[in-house]
């Protein structure tokens, strides 16, 4: 009983240490916009080369030539690019430019909408509707995003148009993100699927990563850009992958609400940026839904083994 709790609470720190250090990521990256000026297609090309280099390079010292086994399927390798074309870079890019066009809190809350957009995907798929406790989700995260968008005053919006387009879109990617590579995940190690299609998602934007003169390659430039690719990609991966070892992914996913949490301490402290009670409540009840559908998913459980 003693090894079981403290094997939970091991669990517990790797995935809170990973969802903070993504939340560094993303306040960092904030930063770099508003320091630096670049676009978000360079910031995001530039991830998702070195973040996925830095994977593969990782799953050949570990698994050596494993790390190629999806390549011995056809259908696999085509499943592998949709998802790094169709699900890691937009889910990368929207996010990415969500901060550049608002900032590091609201893209990460709004990012958390993707369990709402991943409910009527699976309704309309299925041809049915949605649980009662989807539904109470639904309702609750679209009354956060009115309170986000709107600070409270209903008459006008508090967020620029485009940052609410970059921000529901990058919660419309994280469905896609979270739903596309199912059948690959458990087929082939995370690590491998992950990498390759992070490597695969930067293909488009290579010539401008290297051809791109109009940001400073200094060296506190790529020192930041260093952390984001570094511990904002492998190692934060890294600690969310150890923390399945110890938890179900449903506590993983309640946990990940430390990243906004993270964004938003770090961005208003240290960047100054503004946050008001009205948006505050907003962003808590889009997490909230996060919570009501791990309650969901542990009861359909629970009853499925009675």
């Amino acid at each position: 009983m003693n090894q079981l709790k403290s094997n939970k609470i091991i669990g517990m720190l790797y995935a809170i240490n990973g969802a903070v250090l993504w939340g560094v990521s993303g306040t960092i990256a904030q930063y770099l916009f508003a320091t630096y000026h670049p676009s978000p297609v360079w910031l995001v090309g530039i991830r998702l080369l070195f973040g996925g280099l830095v994977l593969l390079l990782w799953s050949l010292i570990t698994e050596g030539r494993e790390a190629f086994a999806i390549f011995r399927h056809k259908n696999d390798t085509f499943a592998l690019i949709l998802f790094g074309l169709l699900g890691m870079m937009p889910s990368q890019l929207c996010y990415f430019s969500a901060v550049n066009a608002s900032n590091a809190p609201t893209a990460t809350v709004l990012q958390n909408l993707g369990p709402l957009f991943i409910i009527i995907f699976v309704a309309l798929a299925n041809h049915s509707l949605p649980r009662q406790i989807d539904t109470i989700s639904i309702i609750i995260a679209l009354f956060g995003t009115f309170m986000l968008a709107t600070n409270g005053q209903f008459t006008h919006l508090a967020l620029t148009p485009k940052g609410m387009f970059w921000g529901i879109l990058a919660g419309v990617a994280t469905a896609v993100y979270t739903l596309m590579p199912r059948r690959l995940l458990r087929t082939y190690d995370a690590k491998f699927v992950i990498g390759w299609a992070m490597l695969i998602g930067s293909l488009p934007f290579t010539y401008n990563t290297f051809t791109n003169k109009s940001v400073p390659l200094t060296p506190a430039l790529l020192g930041w850009i260093s952390i984001v690719v570094v511990v904002g990609t492998a190692l934060t991966y890294l600690l969310y992958l150890k923390s399945l070892q110890y938890l179900a992914p449903t506590t993983t996913g309640m946990l990940g609400a430390f990243e906004p949490l993270t964004a938003t301490v770090l961005a208003v402290t240290i960047l100054g940026t503004p946050l008001t009670l009205p948006k505050a409540v907003g962003g808590i009840l889009i997490l909230l839904t996060t919570f009501l559908q791990a309650l969901g998913t542990r009861r359909s459980r629970m009853q499925s083994k009675n």
